[in-house]
């Protein structure tokens, strides 16, 4: 069969290797699962066969191997329970213990008595009747067909016009499904910061924290992050796109490998960033001051050179100093005797504290105690501290002529000829002054030239020592002043984040930035700081879940509450501190209404309180049904989609049009298609818009309303293109 495979076309090829794959993940998936059940029964059995099946599975191919086929699911506790679903059944509150993780199938829901008839997944004959609703928490596995909606909770606008930022709170593997149909292919750049995998309960998988001694966990954690990797590439603009990847050493080399495996046609570099100087002790080990990014490079993307080499070594003014050289010649091989006519004095004037005079060449036969040296002066050579006499870097004629324009001096002259040092500027520098490449800010009191150069586009380097980036002045103690009183767990420099954007979108006033694993909101923060530094209309998508941390859980459950319960999700990451930071940032206040206090730095450096004329609006991930879809009666969680989709500015239709139609400024609606007449006209007048939806089964009709819509207008059919998205893309990526 491979044989005659082989010899078919392309296409068969590929479909051929997607089946082959598609089957060994099931059987990977079946074995794994009856391994489990052996293990269950009888733990040395199950062990050993364990033992075996894994190491027949590691004999693949050279490259990653991880059981990406291992079952991910996520809890959807504010999610309401529906017939057909697969459920978990909750301990009871206030119980610290794990639960069933058992999933099971609701049969039938008695409303009235708010009980469920249950029957396990994988086993219908085991069945478990009457269980209370409140008891439940639906699952959803990564391979489930989902249909997400959006619910607003809250907004901010100070951005008049501006394109909208959007926080999601949701799981970030639907959220990316979502986006597959708002923004495939519209996005210009990705950056995440995904968890570390560090063992200290900074993530979860099935629900559960993954620790340390997990032998599964850079297993789990590459499955994890591949699965979102493949949708953000359908998000990614093949034409014009990066993707920015924050990781430290725990995964950096599985992650490199991760990314050559799925962007083979992406051009990958990794960067070293300080973040931390005085550097994270650990016993008998290096102190670790650094982290990694992965810059992942589509099409025509390149990195835009900056005046910054992102080395640190630059001035903090913004620009770019001349370069003053030291005169005496400091190679073994620049000794008196190489050049005769470059030994000679340089006489200082320590009261007036400048270069008095430049003496004469001295033959190699002259000492050097023989020059006479001007009254109320003293003489400076190019000798050694060990005595060992050098040479000067320019013969004395040429120095006289530096002196002269003022592009020589002396510095420490108070403190006799062992510490003065002479300094000149190199031909090179010169010229640039010359040509008016430096701009000349005056003169010092011995008259040598102060000014800079122009700031010189020049490319990055793969080392960042910035002290912009310090996680800890500029991400953890920045966040404080922004929501005082409330703590998240290693917060990125905002500045860092900034600096790596810009490479990309500094010449993309309108780009789309997105981070699915936002955390504290960094990122969207950094790319209203980008729109205030050029007048950008750029804007960030950020999704979040509203996990509450590890340490807070186990209190919130010994009170009795539970995941769903207003307490609890009070204090989830994205309700108390992703969504607060948003608006704390553009406000210029902390949640408590007062001004926040500090100032931004470096680029653009203003008072916090200021705030950003920017738009930000929070939304909670919704589960629909393709009934409700169909029917409309889902629209009001539709509609945020389709605001989404047109760009996420101006007015949003929120409910179903009473007229049938309705233009809003980047798209339109048509409902009725008997209104057709009235809703092409209005479409013709609006200057702005970019889709229109149809809503219709027949594309007959659909086809033949599409082709009358201005120019540059797209249609799109309601709502075959919305369930047709994602009744194809049901995560069976294995």
């Amino acid at each position: 069969m491979c044989r005659s495979i082989r010899r078919r076309p392309l296409q068969f090829q590929k479909e051929y290797a997607t089946l082959k794959k598609h089957i060994y993940g099931e059987l990977m998936s079946r074995l794994t699962d009856l391994i489990a059940k052996a293990k269950a029964n009888d733990p040395q059995l199950g062990a050993d066969v364990e033992r075996e099946f894994r190491a027949l599975s590691s004999r693949l191919s050279f490259g990653l191997n991880f059981e990406r086929h291992r079952p991910e699911a996520v809890e959807l506790p504010q999610r309401p329970v529906r017939r057909g679903d697969k459920v978990r059944v909750l301990p009871p509150r206030g119980s610290p213990a794990k639960g069933d993780q058992r999933l099971w199938q609701v049969k039938a829901i008695r409303k009235a008595k708010k009980t469920v008839d249950l029957e396990l997944l994988d086993q219908p004959k085991a069945e478990m009747p009457s269980v209370s609703l409140d008891d439940l928490v639906v699952v959803a596995e990564f391979r489930d067909t989902i249909y997400p909606g959006l619910v607003s909770t809250g907004k901010v606008s100070r951005g008049g016009d501006k394109p909208w930022h959007t926080v999601i709170n949701g799981e970030n593997y639907h959220a990316l499904k979502a986006a597959t149909w708002t923004h495939r292919g519209k996005v210009d750049a990705i950056y995440i910061d995904p968890p570390y995998n560090t063992g200290a309960k900074d993530w979860k998988y099935n629900n559960d924290y993954v620790e340390g001694e997990d032998l599964y966990r850079h297993s789990k954690w590459l499955a994890m992050m591949e699965r979102r990797l493949l949708l953000a590439k359908e998000l990614l603009n093949p034409a014009d796109s990066v993707l920015i990847v924050s990781i430290d050493e725990k995964e950096y080399l599985r992650l490199g490998l991760l990314l050559e495996q799925g962007f083979p046609e992406a051009r990958i570099q990794m960067v070293s960033s300080v973040i931390k100087p005085e550097g994270t002790n650990r016993m008998g080990e290096f102190s670790r001051t650094n982290e990694y990014l992965y810059f992942v490079l589509f099409g025509t993307a390149r990195v835009t050179p900056t005046s910054d080499d992102m080395t640190g070594r630059e001035q903090a003014d913004g620009e770019q100093g001349v370069e003053w050289r030291n005169l005496r010649r400091r190679e073994n091989t620049s000794i008196r005797t190489a050049r005769p006519n470059q030994f000679y004095a340089v006489f200082i004037d320590p009261e007036k504290g400048s270069i008095h005079s430049v003496g004469e060449a001295l033959a190699p036969d002259v000492d050097k105690v023989s020059v006479v040296i001007p009254d109320g002066c003293y003489a400076v050579f190019p000798v050694k501290p060990d005595d060992t006499e050098m040479l000067w870097g320019l013969t004395p004629d040429a120095l006289r002529k530096l002196l002269k324009q003022g592009f020589a001096r002396v510095r420490r002259p108070e403190s006799g000829p062992s510490k003065a040092v002479i300094q000149y500027l190199a031909s090179g520098t010169v010229k640039a002054i010359l040509s008016g490449a430096v701009k000349i800010s005056g003169r010092d009191p011995q008259g040598a030239i102060q000014g800079a150069f122009d700031r010189v586009a020049v490319m990055p380097k793969t080392t960042w020592n910035k002290g912009s980036h310090n996680a800890q002045t500029a991400g953890t103690l920045l966040l404080t002043a922004l929501i005082p009183n409330r703590r998240f767990p290693f917060p990125k420099s905002l500045y860092a984040v900034e600096d790596a954007l810009r490479f990309f979108v500094a010449n993309k006033p309108k780009a789309i930035v997105c981070d699915f694993f936002s955390g504290s909101g960094t990122t969207a923060h950094a790319v209203m700081r980008l729109n205030k530094q050029d007048g950008g209309r750029r804007q960030c998508i950020s999704v979040t879940n509203n996990e509450v941390a590890a340490d807070e859980q186990k209190a919130l459950r010994e009170k009795g509450l539970r995941p769903g319960d207003t307490e609890w999700e009070r204090l989830g990451i994205c309700d108390y501190i992703t969504k607060p930071r948003v608006q704390a940032a553009i406000t210029g206040k902390t949640p408590d209404g007062q001004p926040i206090k500090g100032d931004y730095k470096f680029t653009d450096e203003f008072p916090m309180s200021d705030g950003f004329e920017e738009n930000a609006e929070f939304f909670t991930l919704t589960y629909e049904t393709p009934l409700a879809v169909n029917y409309q009666t889902a629209f009001a969680r539709i509609a945020p989609l389709l605001w989404l989709r047109a760009g996420s500015v101006g007015r949003r239709i929120e409910k179903l049009p009473a007229a049938g139609w309705d233009v809003a400024d980047a798209y339109g609606l048509l409902v009725e298609l008997d209104k057709a007449a009235d809703f092409l006209k209005a479409a013709r007048k609006a200057e702005a818009l970019r889709i229109t939806y149809i809503v219709t089964d027949d594309d007959r009709r659909f086809q033949a309303l599409a082709r009358r819509l201005p120019d540059g207008v797209e249609a799109i059919r309601l709502y075959e293109s919305y369930l047709t998205n994602f009744a194809f893309a049901n995560g069976d990526d294995t």
